[in-house]
């Protein structure tokens, strides 16, 4: 339906139907798992609207340009980054706007540029397309200053929202969008995917994915395993089948690194938590099918309850690395709570 995307056919054919009907609401809210293409989504529809799609291309957040973008901004002090808000614009008429700094968060500065510049007219047809990608980053200011674009849009002005969970959002944003969830993709998508882009060590990499084709791309598989072995020693402790001494040692240059982000370490800690509940349970198609032994050994150990609670005080660690908190105090106080059944 859209060009070279994968998946999501219910959610392509509602689109397709907006265009096809001319009532295309003028706020969409894509949300869904990392990497299950909602970003790329919205650029196809754009370029459905704007032409010149090679333009809106080139403001592929994952190229390596606009990480190097984004990576060097983390480095400028708060004032200069507040003086000149991030957004992306190879097009005139489609402009992408990202979370950034080093708690990467979408700040009221960039809300407010949106909201002048959502006043201008299109250079060419009838459209101007914002994309907010992960809206769920934005600070309470930033979504209350979005609320006044939300409300009094201009007639000119498509608007598409991505998230990975629309209930993140306040209410007042998800009730003035309309909403569309992307679900993961089964295994023949997938590997027709792979298939198109050429991908090497395609069942590793699936694995990993798990439904989201952005990640068989974007995934590095050698930097993945080292947080896996990371987070892997850290269950291990927090479970009991690992020596707590051990742990610290694992985690001393972990805790050292200045530039590693701890939500990469915590989605893959999502992943593993999620295959110990299935073996637990008696599943097989594991994410980390390498890691079966060492998963099945945590899965005797612990039961529901854990499992529960872990991914409760992940949800937590998750939280408190976008307020900043010193990681190495939040992490050991994971594996202590979770070892001696501490809340």
């Amino acid at each position: 339906m859209f060009e070279n995307y994968y998946g999501n056919r219910a959610v392509q054919d509602a689109l397709e139907q907006m265009l096809k009907s001319g009532r295309l609401a003028q706020t969409l809210l894509l949300d869904g798992p990392e990497g299950i293409g909602k970003a790329t989504l919205a650029r196809r529809l754009a370029a459905r609207l704007l032409g010149d799609a090679a333009k809106i291309e080139d403001d592929d957040l994952s190229l390596e340009h606009n990480r190097e973008r984004i990576a060097e901004r983390e480095k400028w002090a708060s004032e200069k980054r507040a003086e000149d808000p991030l957004l992306f614009s190879t097009h005139p008429d489609f402009v992408t706007i990202c979370p950034e700094g080093p708690l990467r968060q979408i700040s009221i500065q960039q809300m407010r540029l949106l909201r002048e510049r959502a006043q201008y007219k299109p250079l060419k047809g009838a459209w101007r397309v914002f994309l907010i990608d992960h809206i769920d980053r934005a600070n309470l200011q930033a979504a209350d200053s979005l609320l006044k674009t939300l409300e009094e849009p201009p007639d000119h002005l498509l608007l598409i929202l991505t998230a990975e969970n629309a209930y993140d959002l306040p209410a007042t944003i998800r009730s003035r969008s309309v909403p569309f969830r992307l679900a993961p993709l089964n295994d023949e998508e997938m590997r027709a995917f792979a298939r198109a882009r050429h991908i090497e060590e395609t069942d590793r990499r699936l694995g990993i994915a798990a439904g989201c084709p952005g990640l068989v791309v974007t995934t590095e598989l050698e930097v993945h395993e080292k947080r896996r072995a990371v987070m892997l020693a850290m269950l291990e402790a927090a479970a009991g089948t690992g020596e707590f001494g051990a742990w610290v040692k694992q985690s001393e240059s972990f805790f050292a690194s200045k530039t590693e982000k701890l939500d990469l370490y915590f989605k893959t800690l999502y992943g593993l938590l999620e295959d110990i509940l299935l073996l637990a349970h008696g599943g097989h198609a594991l994410r980390n099918a390498d890691l079966r032994r060492e998963l099945a050994s945590l899965a005797h150990r612990v039961d529901f309850d854990w499992i529960r609670r872990a991914v409760g005080k992940t949800d937590e660690l998750v939280e408190l690395q976008r307020r900043n908190v010193q990681k190495g105090l939040s992490i050991d106080r994971f594996v202590v709570t979770q070892r001696w059944g501490l809340e």
